[in-house]
């Protein structure tokens, strides 16, 4: 079916509310020329001696009358154009829900980024406390090396001095042991 770029709409008329097409028979016959009356008039058209006095009146609605006469009596057109409508529909909904889904992995694909990049970022920064706690243990094993080291030095500087205060007692216990002989 063809469109003649008109609509039911015509911009000089005024707005109108919702009416069932029965009330609006009455106005389709009378009141002034305009489109949204020849509108009117082709929804409520009962009879052929109608619709021949609104092609008089509104030419362009021939064409629209000629297509409604070949539908009506090849019925099977209807059908092949709500075929067509319903594959074009079928179309469009697949395309539709593709590019949904697009978008959702495109998000998926976007956030398992992110998250992928936070948990290397968090890996990168666990390494570098493992290693900060590394070098730290490294310290406090060097300083307690270090420490006992040093004791073992005055360890020995004690034996050391030790040792010869007793070398010192015992030669002054031998001066003694003289001096009371002697005397």
């Amino acid at each position: 079916m063809r469109r003649t770029g008109r609509t039911p709409i015509d911009d000089d008329a005024e707005p109108a509310g919702i009416r069932p097409l029965e009330a609006c028979v009455s106005l389709s016959i009378e009141g002034k020329k305009s489109e949204q009356k020849a509108w009117l008039s082709l929804l409520t058209t009962e009879n052929l001696e109608d619709a021949e006095q609104l092609i008089r009146e509104y030419p362009w609605l021939e064409e629209i009358y000629q297509e409604i006469a070949v539908l009506r009596r090849k019925p099977e057109e209807v059908l092949g154009m709500w075929s067509e409508a319903l594959r074009m529909l079928d179309e469009n909904s697949l395309k539709y829900y593709v590019d949904e889904l697009r978008e959702q992995v495109k998000v998926a694909e976007e956030k398992a980024e992110e998250e992928r990049k936070k948990a290397e970022e968090e890996r990168k920064k666990a390494e570098e406390e493992k290693k900060k706690a590394e070098e730290e243990r490294k310290k406090i094993e060097e300083e307690k090396k270090k420490a006992e080291e040093e004791k073992d030095v005055l360890l020995q500087e004690r034996n050391s001095a030790l040792a010869e205060k007793d070398a010192e007692i015992e030669a002054l216990k031998k001066q003694l042991a003289k001096l009371k002989e002697n005397s």
